[in-house]
């Protein structure tokens, strides 16, 4: 595969960035501060790592004003270094060009509507109905359910399942082992034995999605589950049956989010989040990693829960006392009843 090389000149231009070097200077790829080569890219977007800028190797470095007040080398000068950096790692991306066309191996219903540009791999199977728009990808071993749609410029990479009824945006992203659509956790207790519920709503996802590998997305008990526009889901995350997930929510790997939660938009979920069911987040909540969400969030800002992490021996100190808490405020009321009625005797006398 061809290596692309930009010179610094036309990054600059595509990033609308203040150039200070050389604007003839090649440039073939993206590194960090401490990797970077002379050929390469690199980028200063956390102060933490601003300790290894005096002795970079970059061809030139993504830079704030401030910083590049005090570097000396080439510099590409913006006011978001990080989005920078994201929008340029496009141009070097080397991950590999479908071919429109459907691979020989591939089993496609009769009655599935493939768009000629899409890109079907080997041994995937397009069931009844289903249908494929123009510019989608869909990789190898992967199996679109009856009835299921995938907008415009998708892509699915190796291993996806789509369950049957699933309509999927433009411009989705969906990673590899990744299952939508999969039945929801429905049972019914009749004298301690579960009878199943079936699941027959299905899952709605917006355009401009992505959404990370092994993540699993419910469908809908009765109505769909609903992922908004813009939403971004990591890796190994649960989201049950009915679950509602607004524009542009973010989610890190590993959080759980359990039956007919409705999460607002511009939301940001860490890593390990636990949610239970049937409550509402609102638009702008930001809930840190490991939190446990019992109850619905009604104002934007910041939210936590459970202890942060310390040395063994405090932590083991700190949870002796958090189990006689319950003892501790029982003997505190009592002393707040007692000392009120000696108050109480005291003010007595000196009114007498």
């Amino acid at each position: 595969m061809t290596v692309p090389v930009f010179t610094l000149g036309q990054l600059a231009e595509r990033l609308g960035a203040t150039l200070r070097g050389a604007a003839g200077k090649a440039i073939s790829g993206l590194a960090t501060l401490q990797e970077a080569g002379p050929d390469q890219l690199s980028f200063l977007a956390n102060p933490q790592y601003r300790k290894y800028l005096s002795d970079c190797r970059a061809g030139a470095v993504l830079l704030t004003a401030a910083d590049a007040d005090s570097y000396g080398g080439d510099a590409l000068i913006v006011a978001n270094p990080y989005l920078a950096y994201a929008q340029l790692s496009h141009l070097f991306d080397r991950k590999p060009q479908s071919l429109a066309g459907v691979h020989a191996t591939a089993l496609v219903a009769a009655d599935a509507q493939v768009d000629a540009s899409a890109s079907i791999g080997a041994y995937a199977v397009i069931e009844s109905g289903a249908r494929i728009a123009a510019g989608v990808t869909i990789g190898a071993h992967c199996v679109i359910g009856a009835r299921s749609l995938i907008g415009e410029g998708g892509w699915l990479a190796p291993r996806v399942t789509l369950y049957h009824d699933v309509r999927i945006g433009r411009r989705v992203v969906i990673q590899s082992g990744a299952v939508i659509g999969g039945e929801g956790f429905g049972f019914a207790n009749q004298k301690g034995v579960w009878q199943k519920i079936a699941q027959i709503g299905g899952v709605v996802i917006g355009d401009d999605v992505e959404v990370g590998a092994n993540t699993t997305i419910d469908r809908g008990a009765l109505a769909d589950t609903l992922i908004g526009n813009g939403v971004k889901l990591d890796n190994q995350i649960m989201i049950a049956h009915n679950v509602q997930i607004g524009d542009n929510t973010a989610m890190a790997g590993c959080a759980g989010i359990s039956g007919s939660t409705k999460i607002g938009k511009n939301c940001m979920i860490a890593g390990g989040v636990g949610m239970v069911g049937h409550i509402e987040v609102c638009d702008g909540v930001f809930v840190t990693g490991m939190t446990m969400v019992t109850r619905s969030i009604t104002e934007p800002g910041s939210y936590s829960s459970g202890t942060a992490m310390q040395p063994a021996g405090e932590w083991r100190k700190s949870a002796a006392r958090i189990r006689q808490l319950d003892d501790m405020a029982r003997r505190l009321q009592q002393l707040e009843k007692q000392l009120a009625a000696v108050t109480s005797s005291g003010n007595a006398s000196s009114d007498a």
